[in-house]
């Protein structure tokens, strides 16, 4: 049975669009330096990939950016039926045809909404895109919706904790979303009726030469320390980079991701 999305005050449903608006804006401008910049997403990207499934015929990836995890999943199923891209960023879709002009579907789409017949996938994978979504449960509902019996989820997500170091260097900044622990994902996994949910945690700690290149490995997926509307100056700007500088370590200044990996099956 489709779920119907459910009713919102006028100024909730506002503040929701503003908010895709923003991310979709966002990951756009983004889509030219992602593939380059975002190291540790395609880092992280390969836990996934020891968790799939030996076979699967319909896939779908969710907030697929530039293409490159689907494009993975394409050729690791070579016999699959149909395999999907969604994305709520059109820039990164745009890039993601031009990077894989194969027989890939690239849909533009809100994880929230999916726009999907009910048990349309055998796997739906998502490497580190649900914790741009406000509403976990409504995206683990709609997860679970389009799966067929048996099928599986395979999720990356970000825990509290996570850049914690920009956190620090940075005064309040917007790039720092409000992270989920792995008590809240489970809650959300069986409250949208998953029959085995495992959710497993690790650190992941990368590091770069100075504070510009930190800056270009958020922004270039999206991220950003400056609230709309408001410019950064160069005292912002050397205050960030002398506190940042003291947590500089051997190999250069630490990026710490709590990373989350979600294992559903419906």
């Amino acid at each position: 049975m489709n779920t119907a999305p459910s009713a919102v005050e006028p100024a909730e449903h506002d503040e929701a669009t503003e908010w895709r608006t923003r991310v979709a804006h966002a990951f756009s401008r983004a889509a030219p330096h992602y593939v380059r910049r975002a190291t540790a997403q395609h880092a992280m990207s390969e836990h996934l990939l020891t968790h799939l499934p030996s076979q699967a015929e319909c896939i779908l990836d969710l907030g697929c950016g530039p293409g490159e995890l689907t494009a993975r999943l394409a050729r690791h199923y070579p016999d699959h039926r149909r395999i999907e891209g969604l994305d709520l960023a059109p820039g990164m879709l745009a890039e993601a045809r031009r990077r894989h002009p194969e027989a890939i579907r690239w849909v533009c789409g809100d994880a929230a909404m999916l726009p999907h017949a009910d048990t349309s996938f055998d796997l739906v994978v998502s490497n580190l895109a649900i914790q741009w979504c406000p509403d976990l449960d409504r995206v683990l509902s709609e997860i679970r919706r389009v799966l067929r019996p048996g099928g599986r989820a395979l999720l990356n997500t970000l825990a509290p904790g996570t850049l914690a170091e920009v956190g620090h260097a940075w005064t309040r900044p917007a790039a720092l979303l409000e992270f989920r622990d792995a008590a809240r994902h489970r809650r959300a996994a069986h409250g949208a009726g998953f029959r085995r949910v495992e959710v497993t945690a690790r650190t992941e700690r990368f590091h770069y030469p100075d504070l510009s290149a930190v800056m270009a490995s958020i922004k270039g997926v999206g991220a950003q320390v400056a609230r709309p509307g408001k410019l950064l100056t160069r005292s912002d700007l050397a205050r960030a980079r002398q506190r940042y500088e003291t947590l500089r370590e051997a190999p250069g200044l630490p990026v710490t991701y709590h990373l989350l990996t979600l294992d559903l099956e419906r």
